[in-house]
């Protein structure tokens, strides 16, 4: 049974689709270190578990059923990973993302948006008392302003979360 989870939050073409309103921008050397860390967790044998946005009622983004909901073909899932659809900021509301974690003592987060659902996880896996690295070169928010603000702010505030490049991660 492993002791420690990778979670994947809104790896989504959406934001890698120019015609919307939530493209992050190229993200190729992102997506490259995600599977590098990948690779990593599962030769340690972590539980991989991605989470995936849906928006209920609209058209607009994140529409259920639409190409754009889907993992980025680029990244290396698996059928035997786990895999979380939520509706809300939080992965944990309303999901069954708290009993996938049951016997998890260490959680490593990485995803999009750094300042959104990631921050989100990370406040409500402190709350349940997980150790938590964050990986913060295989996470993306619109702007580095906003990125290390989030950072900055969440270790300010959360001072046992370890923030960490892959590199460090890995060594």
């Amino acid at each position: 049974m492993p002791k420690k989870a990778l979670l994947l939050i809104d790896f989504q073409k959406e934001w890698l689709d120019k015609n919307s309103d939530y493209y992050v921008g190229d993200i190729s050397s992102a997506i490259t270190t995600t599977n590098q860390l990948l690779d990593f967790c599962r030769s340690q044998d972590y539980k991989i578990i991605w989470t995936q946005h849906i928006e209920k009622d609209t058209d607009d983004a994140f529409v259920e059923n639409s190409s754009n909901v889907e993992i980025i073909d680029e990244l290396n899932k698996k059928d035997d990973d786990t895999f979380i659809t939520k509706n809300k900021i939080s992965p944990f509301f309303k999901t069954n993302l708290e009993k996938e974690l049951l016997g998890i003592e260490e959680i490593v987060v990485c995803g999009i948006l750094t300042n959104l659902c990631v921050r989100s996880v990370v406040q409500d896996a402190y709350d349940r008392n997980f150790d938590i690295k964050v990986i913060k070169d295989c996470c993306m928010a619109f702007d580095d302003e906003t990125q290390n603000f989030t950072f900055k702010d969440l270790k300010a505030t959360r001072e046992e979360i370890e923030f960490l490049n892959l590199s460090e991660f890995i060594n």
